[in-house]
This record gives C-alpha cells, sequence and structure tokens, in this order.
C-alpha cells in the first residue's frame, strides 16, 4: 500500500486545506498519483492547538465526503507535533498522541528560529516517546538549516526515524534544502517521504515536477 505519512488535507484545522472542496481535492490528487492512504497529521502549534477530538472529527467529516464521491483514500487522524514550550508540555499533560501505522508520531522543530524551542531537549523528548513505546519520526529534517551533522547524529542515534518531503530534492523549498537533503540521504538517513502537501500550489509543482504533468 502506497502511504503518504505527512499531509494537511483536513478542512479547516491549520494551514493546509481550509475547505472541505479543498479537502477533496487534494484527496483527488492523493489517489491520481498512487496513494491509498493519507496519515493526515495536522498541525499542533502555537497557531493550531488541535486535539484528538478536532482532527477526527474533520477526519470523519472528510471521509465521508470521499465515500460520498467515490473516491478511495484510506485516512488515518494523526498530528504533527510542533516541540514548542506553548503546545507540546499540554499533549504530554493530556496524552493528545494520535500514533499512526501503529505507533508512529511525526515531529517536528520550528523550522527557521530554534529559540522557539523554548528550552526543550528534542533529543530527550524523542527518548521519552521510545520509552513509552512510540516511534519517533522527524518531519522534513533538511529544513532545519541551523542543525549541524552531529546533531542529526544524535536524534539518529536515539532512535529517530527521519521523513523527507517530497519536492525537496526537486528545489521545492530552495538550494540550501535541497544540499541539505542530499547530504541526509547520502548518509542513509531517512525512512520515510512524505508529500507535506497542503493546497494547490503543491500539487501542482508536484505534477509538473516529479509526475509529469504539465
Amino acid at each position: 500500500m502506497k502511504v503518504d505519512c505527512h499531509c494537511h488535507i483536513l478542512p479547516g484545522l491549520d494551514d493546509g486545506a481550509q475547505t472541505l472542496e479543498d479537502s477533496v481535492f487534494l484527496a483527488g490528487k492523493l489517489v491520481e498519483w498512487g496513494y491509498q492512504r493519507a496519515i493526515c497529521t495536522s498541525h499542533s502549534s502555537i497557531l493550531y492547538r488541535n486535539t484528538p477530538a478536532t482532527v477526527t472529527a474533520a477526519c470523519e467529516r472528510l471521509r465521508a465526503e470521499l465515500e460520498r464521491r467515490g473516491i478511495e483514500l484510506d485516512l488515518v487522524p494523526s498530528m504533527e507535533y510542533r516541540l514548542i514550550p506553548e503546545t507540546w508540555p499540554l499533549v504530554k499533560e493530556n496524552n493528545w498522541l494520535l500514533p499512526w501505522e501503529g505507533n508512529h508520531i511525526l515531529v517536528e522543530l520550528p523550522i527557521h528560529d530554534p529559540e522557539k524551542i523554548g528550552g526543550i531537549m528534542p533529543v530527550a523528548e524523542m527518548r521519552w516517546l521510545i520509552e513509552r513505546g512510540f516511534q519517533p519520526v522527524l518531519a522534513h529534517p533538511e529544513r532545519y538549516l541551523y542543525l549541524q551533522m552531529e546533531e542529526y547524529q544524535a536524534f539518529k542515534d536515539a532512535g529517530v526515524q527521519f521523513q523527507r518531503n517530497l519536492g525537496t530534492l526537486e528545489g521545492m523549498y530552495g538550494e540550501a534544502v535541497r544540499v541539505r537533503a542530499e547530504a541526509l540521504d547520502a548518509k542513509g538517513m531517512y525512512e520515510w517521504l512524505g508529500t507535506d502537501l497542503h493546497k494547490k500550489k503543491y500539487s501542482d509543482f508536484f505534477d509538473a515536477h516529479i509526475f509529469g504533468k504539465k
């Protein structure tokens, strides 16, 4: 089964799909590209304080609409958890962890400003997840240009898996990110590939540069 382990196609929960129609369009693109299952990883962050209840409800709403339209895509509710002090402690306190593929948890760091981590020790939090039976997956590590190679290795040594974004090697996120992704790939650090699909401009890029559409 072809699985997209990272996408933002649920309606109205974050900076991805805003309407149900947006969600149906993006789900249809995933099916067109051969995906059979989508792990719906809505953001858990400062701006988007989702919970299992909000994500599950949105997933059910989209699932019903896809079934009504005959679009066959298995949807799995989950979240992309940002390691920041405003939300991560609440996730732990309330057990707001929605794993996919058994026990996988998608975790991200702030993209541009490591100071936003606010004293949270990312590797220690990954170990906390592992101790409780979860498999942490670091979302798009190639985008954290402030990390050094030894810091990536510390994550791997702790047992963290890495997920690369589709389109990275084709320049979707710029040259610096492309070069970083190539370096990580050369070291065999990636276990997962996710679309990180948010909106139509993402699907347009994938069609033009990966799936051969014009």
